[in-house]
């Protein structure tokens, strides 16, 4: 019996398992770096969640020798992989209720509950109640003295979970004075096995009762919560931003502001794959129509009533420059935009920032909103940061292209 394709570019995964063989990639294939572990390889997409389990058990071994020692800081650090390879073991497999998908997932919650134990200040989980009696799983991290402070609530992208920020090993945000909740929305992690589907308003809906839920906890200084969106997360947060009013600033940074451009029709058909799972489809023409359809920001910016950063890369191939400049003119807010020179998707090790995150940055940009020592302005300012440049506090102040009468390439 001939397998029936789900989607009309199922029958590329030849040229996946191509690109994975050869490149050590499935999609972003701009990118040098690798989506395997290091020292291994994986020769097709049926291998990764192998690679991944054995990089997991690898670290899982170490972190529980170290923890048996007390070495609380190494532990840390080791779970921290553990983690990251447990939840890159199960996120290739979309499909409902399969049995190593459920397996690995535990694993991942195990290594998460470990860290917890040995991690040098509070990780709690937190479970947000949404409909039909399921929940949204979230971790607060908390500063060492719970003292009550701002939060920023991180909203991951497509292929993240809530467990990818911020290390605990290594927390840039609470390094910078910030509670950080990370959340798995409707179609990533928790929710996928609560089968919480990404449809309609279901992203913002779960955002809005996160932002809820933090107004009643004492650590949280309400009038300075952050919404930081990665990814598919960009589009997520400046929709909930422009649902739920509550956040003091939103950054929608590695941009993929409107999905229904170029991640499901030019980029790697892996995205389509999973994101049909996220959203609970098998048929590919309804999924086009009642949900692929609809996703875009388009429409929705101008109600946005917070100070705004955008984040994106030159020549991201999930949002167009003309999709950002576009966006970034529909903001009716104080605003910012920083196009990195030369970058693409995702913003991680930067030549444009000595080698560094969009991260630090980013939550630097926050920490100077909040504390009043910045103000964007309203008619708003575009940095382009040069890959040997001064970074975004230069002189990099920057008229598009297409201001000028020019095309973007």
């Amino acid at each position: 019996m001939i397998r029936r394709l789900r989607t009309q570019r199922d029958d590329q995964q030849w040229m996946l398992d191509l690109a994975l063989n050869m490149r050590g990639r499935v999609q972003n294939f701009e990118r040098d770096d690798l989506e395997v572990p290091a020292g291994k390889r994986a020769r097709n997409y049926r291998m990764l969640p192998k690679v991944w389990r054995e990089a997991g058990e690898r670290h899982e071994a170490l972190a529980r020798r170290a923890q048996a020692r007390g070495a609380n800081a190494t532990a840390t650090h080791h779970y921290d992989h553990a983690v990251e390879a447990y939840r890159m073991a199960q996120h290739p497999i979309f499909y409902d209720n399969h049995p190593v998908k459920r397996a690995l997932y535990r694993k991942l919650s195990e290594m998460v509950d470990r860290r917890s134990e040995v991690a040098d200040y509070p990780i709690e989980r937190v479970e947000v109640p949404f409909d039909d009696g399921k929940t949204i799983s979230c971790l607060l991290h908390l500063l060492p003295d719970r003292r009550k402070a701002p939060c920023v609530i991180y909203v991951p992208g497509m292929d993240q979970t809530k467990e990818v920020f911020p290390r605990a090993h290594h927390n840039v945000a609470g390094a910078r004075g910030f509670h950080v909740l990370a959340m798995d929305g409707p179609g990533q992690g928790s929710s996928n096995m609560q089968k919480i589907r990404s449809v309609g308003e279901n992203y913002e809906r779960a955002g809005a009762a996160v932002i809820s839920y933090l107004r009643t906890r004492p650590e949280i200084d309400r009038r300075r919560i952050a919404i930081y969106g990665i990814s598919m997360g960009s589009y997520w947060s400046l929709r909930l931003s422009s649902y739920d009013h509550r956040a003091a600033a939103v950054v929608s940074a590695v941009a993929c502001f409107n999905p229904n451009n170029t991640i499901f029709t030019q980029s790697s058909p892996r995205f389509k794959q999973m994101f049909m799972y996220m959203a609970g489809y098998e048929d590919e023409a309804r999924f086009d129509e009642e949900v692929a359809k609809g996703m875009t920001v388009r429409g929705y910016l101008d109600k946005i009533r917070c100070p705004t950063l955008l984040v994106t890369g030159e020549f991201d191939p999930l949002c167009p420059l003309e999709d950002a400049v576009e966006a970034f003119d529909d903001l009716k807010v104080p605003k910012e935009m920083w196009v990195f020179e030369n970058q693409y998707h995702p913003l991680w090790g930067l030549s444009n920032l000595g080698g560094m995150d969009a991260h630090e940055y980013v939550l630097d940009w926050l920490k100077a909103l909040f504390s009043g020592k910045m103000t964007p302005k309203k008619r708003g300012r575009i940095a382009y940061i040069r890959e040997n440049g001064d970074g975004p506090w230069g002189d990099c102040d920057w008229t598009p292209p297409i201001r000028r009468g020019q095309a973007y390439f």
